[in-house]
């Protein structure tokens, strides 16, 4: 009784493990000649916006692209180029969306404005719910 309890926790493990082992072993390694470079290459890649993902850099993203990007970043440091020279060259490559902070233009205004209109519509959606269910109960204690 108890190795069949045994066996059945080792296979659930198991399975468990088998499962997340493709996250537990993804884990990019790069090496620079530098402490610098790879000071370098830790902040781009936490400045860098994952393109699939779009909440997330791409230190902290799993998918193909973000690794990719987190490739072609370590490649760009090790031939040299600055911090300034990759996100540029990122930017060309990707837009402005790629940064977590594009710089305010006319063409990426969309980009900042959007978060503060969406936060003011759904604060004037709620004002009125709350106003209007607060005017039908009222109406409803009258009766």
């Amino acid at each position: 009784m108890m190795g069949q309890v045994y066996l059945t926790l080792m296979k659930k493990l198991t399975i468990i493990f088998l499962l997340f082992a493709n996250t537990l072993f993804a884990i990019d390694i790069h090496e620079f000649e530098t402490e610098q470079q790879r000071l370098d290459y830790q902040q781009l890649t936490e400045e860098l916006r994952c393109l699939v993902c779009q909440n997330q850099n791409i230190a902290d993203s799993d998918a193909g692209l973000a690794k990719d990007l987190r490739r072609e970043v370590a490649k760009l440091i090790s031939q040299g180029q600055d911090q300034q020279q990759i996100t540029s060259y990122m930017v060309d490559r990707y837009g402005d969306f790629v940064r977590y902070s594009p710089p305010i233009r006319i063409d990426t205004i969309v980009l900042w404005v959007m978060p503060l209109l969406v936060l003011f519509i759904a604060t004037f959606i709620v004002i009125r719910t709350i106003k209007k269910n607060a005017k039908i109960t009222e109406e409803s204690n009258e009766l």
